[in-house]
C-alpha cells in the first residue's frame, strides 16, 4: 500500500498548538482502454497523461471489445511492455484472467518478465474472466462459483511460480482445475509483483483478503464498495495478514466533455455497457451486447457513472472514493476526447484531490 497519508505533528501540548498537516497527493492513474483505442493511440495518451500528473497505467486483457463501436482489442502484455519503455509510472493488468484462455503458468511468466523489465513498477491484477473474452477457446463456460474457484487456484499456482523463481527451485501443482508439471520461472525480478484480485462480491473480497496483496473493484454505490473493503480487511485479519499493507485499487468510469449534452452522447455511443443494470459476464459477442445496449437511456447512468461537463462534479465523485480508503484510482473517460480530458483533469481535478 502507499505510504502514510497524513503525518501529524502533535505540536507543543503546553501551548495547545499543532503544526500544519501535510496531506500527500493521491495516486490517480490513467485507465488505458485497449478495447477502445489502437495501441499506438493508447501509448500516446498514457504518455500525455503522465505529463499532466497522472501516475501510472492500468489496462485490461480483452480479446474483444464490449460493443463493435469500441473497435479494438490489442494484447495487453505487448502494450504494457511498450509503456514500460516510454513512461515511468506503475503498470497494472486490470485485469487478466488466468482461468480459460491462459493457463496460470503463462500469466505468471508474462508478469514476472514485465516486472523484471520494469523493477518496482508492475502489479498483477487477476479476475475470474468474462465470456466475451474467455469463451473463444471453446471451453465450457461454468457458473460464477466455479469461475471464482478457478481464479483462486490460479492465484495459488502463480504464487508458487513466483516463489520458484525467487528460490531457484522447481515446483509442481495438481489441483481441481489445473496441473503444473515440475518447473520454475527462470526470469524473475528481485521482488515478486504484487498480486491483486478483482471482485464485486463480499465472499470473494473476504477470500482475497486472506490470500493476495490487494483488491481491485469498480465504482458502485458507496455503501456497497465500503462493505467490500471491510470484508477484504476482515479476511486479512482472520488470516493474520496486515490489512493496512494491502492495496485497494479502483477503476472509475466517467464521461466528461465540453458540454453536458456531449458528455451524454459520448456515454451512450462509446460506453453504453456502463448503463446496463445487469451482469455482463455471460455475454459472448460484442454484437449481442450491442443489441442489449440499445435499451440504455440517459437515466440509466445515474448513480453508476458521472456524466457532466463540470470538472468539480467529477472531482467530488473521485474524492468520495478516496475517502473510503482507496490507495490507487485509475480514471477512464468514455469519450474519444482523451487529450482534452487529460488536460482539464490534470489542471482542474487532480490538484484538488486529497488522500
Amino acid at each position: 500500500m502507499l505510504g502514510k497519508v497524513l503525518q501529524h505533528d502533535k505540536g507543543n501540548a503546553r501551548h495547545n498548538r499543532r503544526m500544519p498537516v501535510t496531506v500527500s497527493a493521491p495516486h490517480i492513474g490513467y485507465a488505458a482502454m485497449l478495447e477502445r483505442f489502437a495501441p499506438r493511440d493508447v501509448m500516446e495518451s498514457a504518455q500525455y497523461a503522465e505529463s499532466q500528473g497522472f501516475r501510472g497505467v492500468m489496462a485490461a486483457d480483452h480479446y474483444q471489445p464490449w460493443v463493435p463501436q469500441q473497435g479494438q482489442a490489442s494484447f495487453v502484455w505487448n502494450v504494457l511492455s511498450a509503456l514500460g519503455e516510454t513512461t515511468t509510472g506503475d503498470l497494472g493488468t486490470g485485469v487478466t484472467a488466468p482461468t480459460f484462455r491462459w493457463h496460470p503458468a503463462m500469466v505468471a511468466q508474462a508478469s514476472a518478465t514485465l516486472a523484471a523489465m520494469n523493477p518496482g513498477r508492475h502489479w498483477l491484477g487477476l479476475g475470474s474472466g468474462e465470456a466475451i473474452n474467455e469463451h473463444i477457446v471453446g471451453q465450457y463456460w461454468p457458473e460464477a462459483p466455479e469461475r471464482i474457484n478457478r481464479m483462486f487456484e490460479a492465484v495459488e499456482i502463480i504464487k508458487k511460480l513466483f516463489a520458484s523463481g525467487l528460490g531457484n527451485k522447481d515446483v509442481r501443482h495438481e489441483g481441481q482445475f489445473y496441473r503444473l508439471e515440475s518447473t520454475r520461472l527462470w526470469t524473475m525480478p528481485e521482488v515478486a509483483p504484487e498480486i491483486l484480485v478483482a471482485t464485486a462480491g463480499p465472499v470473494a473480497a473476504k477470500r482475497a483478503g486472506k490470500t493476495v496483496d490487494g483488491l481491485i473493484t469498480e465504482a458502485a454505490p458507496l455503501d456497497k464498495v465500503d462493505m467490500l473493503l471491510k470484508r477484504f480487511a476482515e479476511g486479512a485479519r482472520e488470516a493474520g495478514r496486515a490489512s493496512e499493507s494491502q492495496s485497494r485499487v479502483l477503476r472509475l468510469h466517467l464521461s466528461w466533455a465540453e458540454t453536458d449534452e456531449q458528455a451524454m452522447r459520448n456515454a451512450l455511443t462509446e460506453w453504453p455497457n456502463g448503463g446496463l443494470r445487469f451482469a455482463k459476464n455471460d455475454i459472448r459477442s460484442p454484437f449481442e451486447l450491442e443489441q442489449l445496449a440499445r435499451m440504455v437511456r440517459p437515466e440509466d447512468f445515474e448513480g453508476r457513472m458521472p456524466v457532466s461537463a463540470d470538472p468539480d462534479v467529477h472531482r467530488a465523485y473521485i474524492q468520495s472514493y478516496l475517502d473510503l480508503g482507496f490507495d490507487r484510482i485509475y480514471l477512464h473517460n468514455v469519450g474519444r476526447n482523451q487529450r482534452e480530458f487529460l488536460t482539464v483533469f490534470g489542471r482542474d481535478v487532480l490538484p484538488a484531490l486529497r488522500k
